[in-house]
């Protein structure tokens, strides 16, 4: 059985199209309900959104469904996915659920959901949860109804978390930093986090109005972010995105730092300190050759995993590593939550910009990065991929790259998009090999 609905990071799209409707956010509501009702006892979701207009539609709706099957609600409000994750396990609830879509502009949006233990849902969750979708909705009786409230102490107690992973004599006096938030659900706890550890704070990008999440800030644009680190003579520059689970950094001389050289200064750190396990992290395929070339440098392994923050945590599990990441930012840290933090990787870096006494563009450049190029092919129908032509010319990319690069074809898991990247040495063989590759999947596809 394969999944309608859920994708690679829960349900996401259109707002008041099929599947992202507050019609279809009450069923889930319904559905996961009954997945997670297991026993006598009160049975408690914990929902939190960030700051996009529909945030308000999709949680009412979400909150009438799970009350309708018997379910409590704790509403936390706008706050980062990994908060979200980290309240559902220290409240001991049984589901915990994240209304956003992420790095997307504001007319999409996202439903997310987290199991007891703080983690996404499994495959085989999800696909239960949408089994039930499709079965008549199993009703409390009018005396058994859950209850919803909100948690006012939600910042505080995330916050909290978020300092704790910052070693007690790391100070951020001194240090001036630009943070931001993508007008997101971190609009409020990171500044106020970075603050109370004593840093300088400037913040960007700190006042949502429902439609400005993700447009022109936040870790997909940092130009804002650029100029304000250079103009303020800031040390160092935060950008996350509109749920906070992804970071990107801008150094003093307002250079963009990606998730590439954070997990390298991250990893490297705390290998030397003894806190690495597993002996390596675990990236996505889309990692920069020069980051395992790096690594490897430092007696680590790379181990990559398909695209997604799911399929990194799972290796990361599968193998006992506790760090992992993607080139796009999203940065998990196991010894500090279950999934992507980028408010918890900033300080990371932070820490260590403070214990070494070097410049962030000193820091955070560990390693040149080979050529990298990726182009995204749209397409209306069929599988181009599985084309005899499309695949022939992928095998002969692959055999001119050997020993000096590395090639990357897959489909997109939330568009009609093939997805080609090339990187190696030359980087006048890794534009020839994309173009032709780019240019044989239109010619199948067209």
């Amino acid at each position: 059985m394969t999944k309608e609905f859920f994708g690679t990071d829960g349900i996401r799209g259109l707002t008041n199209t099929h599947p992202m409707t507050a019609e279809i956010a009450m069923k889930v509501g319904q559905a996961a309900g009954r997945h997670f009702l297991r026993g006598d006892y009160r049975h408690r979701v914990v929902i939190g959104k960030d700051t996009r207009l529909s945030g308000y539609m999709m949680e009412n709706a979400l909150v009438a469904g799970f009350t309708s099957v018997g379910m409590d609600v704790v509403q936390v409000g706008p706050m980062p996915t990994p908060a979200v994750a980290l309240l559902t396990r220290s409240m001991r609830a049984d589901l915990g659920v994240m209304i956003s879509a992420s790095h997307n502009p504001y007319y999409d949006n996202g439903i997310k959901l987290f199991g007891p233990d703080g983690f996404k849902l499994s495959d085989a969750d999800e696909l239960k949860i949408e089994s039930y979708l499709e079965q008549p909705v199993q009703l409390a009786k009018a005396e058994d109804i859950g209850r919803a409230r909100r948690f006012e102490d939600a910042r505080g107690r995330y916050i909290h978390a978020v300092k704790m992973a910052l070693p007690d004599h790391i100070r951020l006096d001194g240090l001036k930093v630009v943070v931001d938030c993508a007008n997101g659900a971190a609009y409020q706890v990171a500044p106020s986090a970075f603050w109370e550890l004593g840093a300088e704070v400037v913040t960007i990008g700190v006042s949502p109005d429902g439609k400005n999440i993700n447009e022109k800030c936040g870790s997909t644009d940092v130009a804002a972010l650029q100029e304000a680190v250079v103009a303020s003579g800031s040390h160092i520059g935060i950008a996350l995105d509109g749920d906070a689970d992804r970071l990107i950094v801008v150094d003093d001389k307002g250079q963009i730092v990606d998730g590439d050289q954070i997990m390298a200064l991250i990893g490297s750190s705390w290998s030397r300190n003894g806190l690495l396990t597993g002996d390596g992290i675990v990236a996505t395929v889309m990692s920069n050759l020069g980051l395992e070339r790096f690594l490897a440098s430092q007696n680590l392994e790379l181990i990559r995993s398909k695209v997604g923050d799911r399929y990194v945590l799972e290796e990361m599990k599968k193998g006992g590593y506790n760090i992992g990441g993607e080139q796009s930012g999203h940065m998990i840290m196991l010894d500090h939550g279950t999934t992507g933090d980028g408010t918890v990787a900033a300080l990371q870096v932070m820490g260590e910009l403070v214990e070494s006494g070097k410049p962030a563009s000193e820091l955070l450049h560990l390693f040149d990065p080979v050529p990298q190029l990726l182009k995204n092919v749209r397409y209306s129908e069929g599988k181009p991929l599985e084309d005899a032509k499309v695949q022939a010319v992928i095998a002969e990319a692959e055999k001119e790259l050997e020993g000096t690069g590395r090639l990357v074809i897959r489909a997109s898991g939330t568009e009609p998009l093939i997805r080609v990247m090339a990187e190696g040495d030359d980087a006048d063989q890794v534009n020839i090999v994309v173009d032709r590759i780019c240019a044989c999947v239109e010619e199948v596809a067209s």
